[in-house]
C-alpha cells in the first residue's frame, strides 16, 4: 500500500492554512510587519542608518566666500519674510 500524501505534507498544509487565517486580520498583519521590520534592523542595521541620514555636505556652515550660495540663502530668507508679510496684511 503506497501513501500518496505524507504526514509532513499534511502538517505543512495545516500550518500554512493557519498562517493565512492568522494574517487575514489587520492587527495580526501589523504585528507580523513590525516583527519583520525589527528582524531586518537586526540583520542589516547599516542599511537603515544610511536611509535616515540626508546627504548634506555643508549644511549649517556656509562659506563666507561662496557668493552664489550666500545669495541663494538670502533670497530664500527674503521670500519667506515677504510671504509672511503678505499673509499678515
Amino acid at each position: 500500500m503506497k501513501r500518496t500524501i505524507g504526514m509532513k505534507s499534511i502538517v505543512a498544509l495545516g500550518m500554512g492554512t493557519s498562517l493565512v487565517l492568522w494574517v487575514s486580520s489587520k492587527p495580526n498583519r501589523i504585528k507580523l510587519e513590525n516583527t519583520f521590520r525589527d528582524l531586518k534592523r537586526k540583520v542589516k542595521p547599516s542599511a537603515i542608518d544610511k536611509s535616515n541620514s540626508l546627504p548634506v555636505e555643508k549644511g549649517g556652515h556656509p562659506d563666507p566666500q561662496d557668493i552664489e550660495d550666500n545669495k541663494m540663502v538670502s533670497e530664500g530668507a527674503m521670500y519667506s519674510v515677504k510671504f509672511y508679510n503678505e499673509k499678515k496684511q
